[in-house]
């Protein structure tokens, strides 16, 4: 069976948010399952030096436009949160504890997460939203918020975040198939036909 293509990903992510809206169809289509893998990117910019696009000095304006631009391009309803980056450790963890606990609707709560926050203009960051969210599919809200603040949850997530970075993952969202890194939602195009008409030597 071919390899599961990981998507690591982090919630303030607007990349990420593209990606998320994409990933599953482009899996379906090249054969693959896709494996979700939530991470903090303030915890990878302390490795990589990084910071915010929107932060960075002349990146921050164009990179607002080019992620309407790209939603508007790839047909994915998007609008720029109120309050922007956000601290993602709550939805990371809720995320992290539904693929342990509910994972045939992991996916589906993520996507909610994201769609909150990047439709709805909903601060995802605040517990009593991922509470809400998680209630509007059917759980316990008070039991997701409770996960978010367990010592095991914490201590997974910071485990999976520092696999993550020992695997080359700087950025998100980012992708590994068959051992091959793609980073970007504009790299879905190549990582498509990367598995669906073969590797090329490079």
């Amino acid at each position: 069976m071919a390899g599961a293509i990981d998507f690591y990903f982090d919630f303030s992510s607007p990349y990420g948010y593209l990606a998320a809206e994409m990933i599953e169809e482009l899996g379906q289509r090249c054969g693959r399952s896709v494996n979700w893998h939530p991470i903090l990117l303030g915890v990878v910019f302390k490795t990589t030096g990084g910071q915010p696009l929107t932060m960075a000095p002349m990146k921050g304006p164009y990179s607002e436009r080019d992620m309407r631009r790209s939603a508007a391009f790839y047909g994915v309803p998007f609008s720029m949160p109120s309050v922007f980056p956000i601290a993602t450790q709550n939805p990371a963890r809720a995320a992290l504890w539904m693929q342990q606990k509910h994972p045939t609707h992991a996916k589906k709560f993520t996507l909610e997460l994201f769609r909150a926050f990047f439709r709805g203009d909903r601060d995802i960051s605040k517990l009593d939203v991922i509470g809400d969210i998680a209630a509007g599919l059917g759980y316990s809200g008070e039991e997701v918020i409770a996960a978010t603040q367990t010592d095991d949850i914490k201590h997974q997530l910071k485990v999976d975040v520092e696999a993550a970075v020992a695997k080359g993952v700087f950025g998100a969202p980012f992708f590994i198939v068959d051992d091959e890194p793609f980073w970007g939602a504009d790299r879905l195009p190549m990582m498509e036909r990367w598995l669906t008409q073969g590797a090329w030597t490079y």
